[in-house]
């Protein structure tokens, strides 16, 4: 077994900086790296010990003597390491590693997360989640199998890099001039990630990043790099879109049809397409009287002009969504006056280090303590993710459903609300404009580290939540008739996140288009594959939306994993196309419907939410923990589908 790229590189430092660069690090994630330095395990049997876990509660509420101990421990250790050559010991048994996950935690986890976490913790150094059986086939065959992927955002890199490895021909469409997808789409001051980076970034790919939270152009970056690392750049054709595709039975082959920036249109042709074009990439304006009267300047927060000059601007927000919220903060100070308008108060959960930098001693500890990182990326997501998703169910036996799905729901209810009320201050008025009047993770709920409520209460910031009537020239008018005089408009108002694959036309079998058979009413088998649309595969499709935390990224290479081994098994086998069957499509959707009438998002007080299609109903959200899913697209069943030949002259 070779050596593990998590497990550190090795490093010569003497005591007294070990001793400074643990002043920055996560105390229970030390413990664990400590365990793997020493090959002792005593730690979990003893005393000292992580009391909880929490979102964004890096230390365990282990006190500040407790910390201290751990730290002069954990010299002790990390100098034996050092001196020893920073040599590997033997890996834990997976007893040991379900142990230590709960130790982690402070909490029970059911065993069948193991499997996830030693994926996730390359104890042998090998990615479990590389494409082997793809590699393992006849070069010819897989040489004669193109793909075509559509967008060159995060999951079209991840499809490029995994057919990459494969040696599978591939070639990404981007409309954009280069990658990154949404990261290279919204740069308006202030955006950034709301999942811990540690967590949201590929798993054989980690980064060191400057901040918990990376800002837009570092993101940028990242993708861009991975996409120049492992060769997707040279296979990816940029400023292109595609405008259409038809399934030609025959030849069992998709027809791709694909416009330039000039305006030249060729068709390629594809064994296989993967849809890589995510959900939220579509722009939504209001629908508001007088939009287009508007005399200044207005925009989109996903069509941020930049060099967009505010000083000494009126700007008025339409939205208090995740883009308002982070937009608001980061212009005020430099405008003249900011009026924000408010339809739903948005849930905020504490998250103290959402603005700050990755200071240098957890950088250190990210690069070289065995598997701090991999730790690390654990212990941020189990309690926002999988850890907390009994506050989104809903008990039907809970006696005050007009106030919290369940006891463990009100109890976060009463957490956050209080975190809110007490950044106001005396301001009552405020007070009650900015606690939801519904339950409680039933939409969006964003990081607070105090930013958004310190913006609200500025001389200079005002909240308004009377109904928008219309635009006029001059502003925006409430249902008061007052008006709001502006320079600027930004519509921080979200995307059309029902409209898959918009506006391309994609003909299936038998001449179905997708977007009539979805209509308003998007759905996929697991997100990925649809009956009529052979060798269509679909990444961030219907139902994979996370409201539940979690990371994208995360989503999408369980999505990978599936279309790669849906692709050995074409490639490798004796068919030429595969077809999730209707009845297997309809047997899942309608499991999914009926999990997510259980979750907090279909509670009866969430009145509008861009979760809902325009009737109200839900069909982009994942009701799954991260592990039933992950565990869902672990294999094929060939019975899930119709398969398909086509005699060898025809193509």
């Amino acid at each position: 077994m070779g050596r593990s790229r998590f497990a550190g590189e090795p490093f010569s430092d003497d005591d007294a900086t070990i001793a400074a660069m643990l002043e920055d690090v996560s105390i229970p994630t030390l413990m664990m790296s400590m365990m793997h330095m020493s090959g002792d395990y005593g730690l979990l049997d003893g005393d000292l010990r992580p009391q909880g876990s929490f979102i964004n509660e890096i230390q365990g509420f282990m006190s500040p003597e407790d910390q201290a101990e751990v730290r002069e421990a954990a010299l002790q250790v990390i100098r034996e390491y050092r001196d020893g050559g920073c040599a590997p010991v033997p890996p834990p048994d997976h007893g040991t590693v379900h142990r230590m996950m709960e130790f982690l935690v402070a909490e029970e986890i059911p065993a069948d997360y193991v499997p996830l976490m030693l994926e996730e913790l390359e104890l042998d150094g090998v990615d479990a989640r590389a494409p082997r059986r793809l590699e393992a086939i006849d070069t010819a065959a897989r040489q004669d199998f193109p793909v075509v992927v559509i967008g060159g955002g995060m999951s079209g890199i991840l499809a490029g890099i995994r057919l990459g490895q494969a040696g599978v021909p591939f070639t990404v469409i981007e409309s954009d001039a280069g990658p990154g997808g949404t990261w290279r789409k919204n740069i308006y001051p202030g955006c950034r990630v709301d999942v811990g980076n540690h967590f949201y970034c590929y798993s054989f790919e980690p980064n060191e990043w400057s901040e918990f939270f990376a800002q837009h152009d570092e993101l940028r970056e990242y993708f861009e790099n991975c996409a120049d690392k492992y060769g997707v750049h040279e296979n990816t054709r940029y400023s292109c879109s595609v405008t259409a595709a038809t399934w030609d039975e025959s030849t069992a082959r998709w027809c791709v049809e694909v416009r330039n920036e000039s305006g030249d249109v060729e068709t390629l042709e594809a064994a296989a397409l993967v849809s890589a074009t995510g959900q939220l990439n579509i722009p939504k304006l209001p629908d508001i009287e007088g939009r287009d009267s508007f005399a200044g300047e207005s925009m989109h927060t996903a069509q941020w002009v930049e060099g967009t000059e505010l000083a000494g601007k009126r700007v008025a927000v339409i939205g208090t969504g995740a883009s308002a919220f982070q937009l608001v903060p980061a212009i005020a100070p430099d405008t003249a006056h900011v009026d924000v308008f408010q339809r739903s108060a948005p849930w905020m959960f504490p998250s103290p280090h959402y603005h700050d930098e990755v200071p240098p001693g957890a950088q250190w500890a990210l690069r070289h303590l065995p598997f701090y990182g991999r730790w690390y990326r654990f212990l941020i997501f189990w309690p926002a993710c999988d850890g907390g998703f009994a506050a989104m169910e809903v008990d039907p036996d809970w006696p005050y459903p007009e106030r919290a799905v369940s006891a463990a729901n009100d109890a976060v209810r009463e957490i956050f609300a209080a975190q809110m009320v007490a950044q106001v201050g005396d301001d009552s008025d405020l007070a009650e404009k900015v606690v939801p009047d519904y339950v409680c993770i039933g939409k969006r709920t964003l990081q607070d580290n105090g930013s958004w409520l310190s913006a609200l209460t500025r001389d200079d910031v005002e909240l308004i939540t009377e109904p928008i009537s219309r635009i006029t020239p001059r502003g925006v008018m409430d249902d008061t008739g007052t008006e709001h005089e502006a320079d600027l408009i930004v519509y921080a108002t979200g995307f059309d996140a029902n409209r898959y694959l918009w506006p391309m036309e994609i003909t299936g079998r038998g001449g179905a288009v997708l977007a009539e058979q979805w209509g308003d009413e998007p759905r996929a088998y697991m997100g990925i594959t649809v009956p009529n649309f052979p060798n269509l595969f679909i990444m961030y499709g219907p139902g994979t939306n996370l409201a539940s935390a979690g990371s994208m990224i995360f989503h999408a290479e369980c999505q990978m994993h599936y279309i790669t081994e849906c692709l050995a098994e074409l490639i490798g086998g004796d068919n030429d196309a595969m077809e999730c069957r209707q009845e297997v499509h309809d047997f899942y959707n309608d499991a999914l419907q009926a999990e997510l009438a259980t979750m907090v998002w279909s509670h009866d007080s969430i009145r509008s939410s861009w979760y809902q299609n325009d009737s109200g109903e839900i069909y982009i959200l994942s009701p799954w923990r991260l592990h039933k899913y992950w565990s869902m697209t672990k294999r094929v069943r060939l019975d899930d589908y119709t398969l398909s030949t086509v005699e060898p002259a025809s193509r």
